[in-house]
């Protein structure tokens, strides 16, 4: 994930270039650092390098690494017959070159020419099975052509192999959510919590996806993982405080009427209504009373 002081230094950095400071390379090199897509801009400096043989030469062995780099951006721009010259060099440079069929296969798939990539990918597995780039492309190229049980599919395939892949678990949960398959959501994110337990984004999505199928048990474990949010933030997460709230109003409709054991703590409820309001009252002062009558739906107050 980008940092703001990261996304702040790439901003000055393509602001002294679109000014004509200089720089293009450094910018180049650090979008590739970040693995950020500015695909315009990678394109149209890359290009200005590439197309001057004193600063293509100056490059070195680097110069390889920015073909591959423009000729991705060309084919997030549509300008395919750029991104084919810029293959076309390359495969003469590396002509056996796996890593460039990779960028064949890429452009197929950029082109719609689904079927010829889906053959390009299963020849490059053929060579070598284990080729974790490859087996994402087909999850991109199922996920192009709304295929989503295909991607599924692929996805399970490829974690039996790789299930430490955290990006992928979430890549999977997020699918099933769209699906509205929220229980194999809830164990992808089980999935990731455990591997990263300090990561409040999984403790949120699993608690949103708790919340979703309902019912008391899951009401009640939603309200820990959004509590567990809170903590993991220093009390900053607006949707976790949101959630605790939500929480309590549904399984105190849930409880009606039984014994007190059996009802859920006031406590942590009171206390994320009142961080709700201070934050409310500090960033979005004309916002309160609209809070106060949304909590107050939930028979919620403070």
């Amino acid at each position: 994930m980008v940092t703001k002081t990261e996304e702040t230094q790439l901003n000055r950095l393509e602001g002294q270039v679109e000014n004509g400071g200089g720089g293009a390379w450094d910018y180049l090199c650090f979008v590739r650092k970040l693995k950020v897509r500015r695909s315009d801009k990678v394109l149209k400096y890359g290009l200005s390098i590439l197309n001057d043989p004193k600063k293509r030469s100056s490059l070195g062995p680097e110069e390889w690494t920015l073909y591959e780099q423009v000729a991705i951006a060309a084919m997030d721009c549509q300008c395919f017959d750029v991104a084919k010259d810029c293959i076309n060099v390359l495969q003469k440079r590396f002509p056996e070159s796996k890593r460039v069929g990779r960028l064949e296969g890429m452009l197929l798939e950029a082109k719609g020419s689904w079927t010829e990539a889906e053959k390009a990918y299963l020849s490059l597995l053929e060579d070598n099975p284990l080729d974790q780039v490859i087996h994402k492309r087909r999850v991109a190229l199922a996920k192009a052509q709304g295929n989503m049980s295909g991607a599924i599919e692929f996805i399970n395939k490829y974690l039996e192999t790789f299930m430490a892949d955290s990006d992928t678990w979430r890549e999977l949960a997020e699918i099933y959510v769209s699906l509205q398959m929220y229980k194999q959501a809830a164990f992808c994110y089980e999935e990731l919590i455990l591997a990263q337990p300090t990561v409040p984004l999984y403790h949120l999505a699993y608690a949103d996806v708790l919340y979703t199928l309902g019912g008391l048990e899951n009401l009640q474990a939603a309200k820990k993982y959004y509590s567990s949010t809170i903590e993991l933030t220093g009390g900053k997460n607006t949707r976790a405080l949101f959630g605790i709230c939500l929480c309590t109003s549904a399984i105190a409709q849930l409880t009606k009427g039984r014994n007190k054991e059996e009802k859920d703590s006031p406590d942590l409820q009171s206390l994320a209504t009142a961080a709700l309001e201070k934050d409310y009252k500090q960033r979005a002062s004309d916002k309160v009373s609209v809070l106060g009558s949304a909590l107050k739906s939930l028979k919620v107050s403070s």
